[in-house]
């Protein structure tokens, strides 16, 4: 039994990857059947059919001969066989004698004109079928006009065209799930690559606000070393201990963030790896011990309530980026004014300073480029706020950022404590 149907399966398949080679297996079929069936007597004895009482004669068999042959191309022109099979078979019923079956190869080429079209056309041309057929058979028929070969080529013509409508939608069907099915499994794909992409993108402003930051204050810590280290060596063991306690700092928050990349299903663990406005202080502490005076509006007074982590993660790095930005251009004596201060549903973030330097406004100096304001720009604008930066009149810098309480992220709202 698993023999038999392993070889029907593979029939199966192969008929279907052979749709010409399935259509001549039918044809020949549908002939045969109607040979068989011509040689039947359905009114030949009181208790039914008879077989062997008669005969086709030369015209009924050229004419199955000819609708049978014409399914062999009933994929390529559903159409023209259709119209083809009904002429040989009202053919066979104005002159066929002995009555001959040959209305089986209309019926099966109105299947496939149904299954193959659209529904309209499908009631059009089964109606014109049926009809044309039955009062033929009506007409010129042997028997009276109510007959059960009347009634059952109407009969058989109906079932025909049903039965290709409903193939037609099921396939249609199946087709609308598929593409839905795929179009679902692009989107996810889509989706996949798009967090990715922002996850790569997120990782990479982390990195360059770490390592810009520190790396310029022991970049300048370095160098008062080396310029003070034979006359004043105190200052130089100063200049030395921040050149430590930066690249210490440096390697806590890279490893933090490192970490990060390989925690997995923790619910705990800390969704960014670097602090808020809470430790500003300690931020400009570091600033000002690398020489660069920073005066503040305190952020406790600017900001009653505690912000959302995403807005305070991105109002730090901001600020931690525009100084790093005066560290590295502004000049050697510029000075630098930070506000943090609530207004309205948002909070505002100014940076500020009065040197000249040699930066533009896209944060490019001119022997290099950078990604400070971009950086800070896609943080902002995933936040749904709005950032300006650019020379200040009669000298200087300036980085003002709005950003939002609200947050929407996705389907998720994060709003103010």
């Amino acid at each position: 039994m698993t023999a038999l149907g392993t070889g029907f399966t593979r029939s199966r398949c192969w008929f279907r990857a052979h749709p010409p080679a399935l259509d001549a297996a039918l044809a020949l079929a549908v002939l045969v059947t109607m040979v068989i069936g011509s040689f039947a007597d359905p009114h030949g004895g009181p208790n039914g059919p008879t077989f062997g009482t008669r005969t086709p004669g030369v015209l009924s068999l050229v004419l199955m001969l000819l609708s049978s042959g014409a399914l062999v191309f009933r994929r390529r022109r559903p159409l023209a066989v259709l119209a083809f099979t009904g002429v040989v078979t009202l053919a066979e019923l104005v002159s066929g004698d002995p009555p001959a079956p040959v209305a089986m190869s209309a019926v099966i080429a109105l299947y496939t004109v149904a299954s193959r079209t659209d529904r309209p056309t499908t009631w059009r041309v089964g109606l014109l079928t049926m009809t044309g057929l039955t009062a033929a058979a009506m007409c010129f028929g042997d028997g009276p006009w109510y007959s059960q070969e009347n009634l059952g080529i109407f009969a058989w013509t109906g079932i025909g065209a049903s039965a290709g409508d409903a193939v037609r939608s099921r396939r249609a069907f199946v087709d609308a799930i598929r593409e839905r099915a795929e179009r679902a499994e692009r989107t996810r794909e889509e989706e996949a690559r798009r967090r990715v992409a922002e996850e790569r993108l997120r990782i990479a402003r982390d990195l360059h606000d770490v390592v810009a930051h520190h790396i310029a204050l022991v970049n300048v810590q370095a160098g008062v070393a080396a310029h003070v280290m034979d006359k004043r060596p105190d200052q130089a063991k100063e200049a030395l201990a921040h050149v430590r306690e930066a690249s210490r700092s440096a390697l806590n928050e890279l490893r933090a963030t490192v970490g990060l990349l390989r925690q997995s299903g923790d619910p705990e663990a800390p969704t960014e790896p670097a602090p808020g406005l809470g430790v500003l202080d300690q931020l400009l502490d570091t600033f000002r011990n690398a020489g660069l005076p920073v005066e503040v509006a305190r952020p406790d007074r600017g900001v009653a309530a505690p912000l959302p982590a995403a807005v305070d993660l991105a109002a730090y790095r901001i600020i931690q980026e525009a100084l790093t930005n005066v560290q590295k251009h502004a000049g050697a004596h510029a000075k630098a004014e930070v506000s943090v201060v609530c207004v309205g549903s948002s909070v505002e973030i100014t940076v500020i300073d009065n040197g000249g330097g040699t930066r533009s406004a896209d944060d490019r100096p001119r022997d290099g480029g950078g990604h400070g304001l971009t950086g800070m720009r896609e943080r902002v604008t995933a936040l749904g706020g709005t950032l300006t930066a650019g020379p200040r009149y009669g000298g200087g810098f300036r980085v003002h950022a709005i950003l939002p309480f609200q947050v929407r992220t996705g389907e998720k709202t994060v709003e103010n404590a």
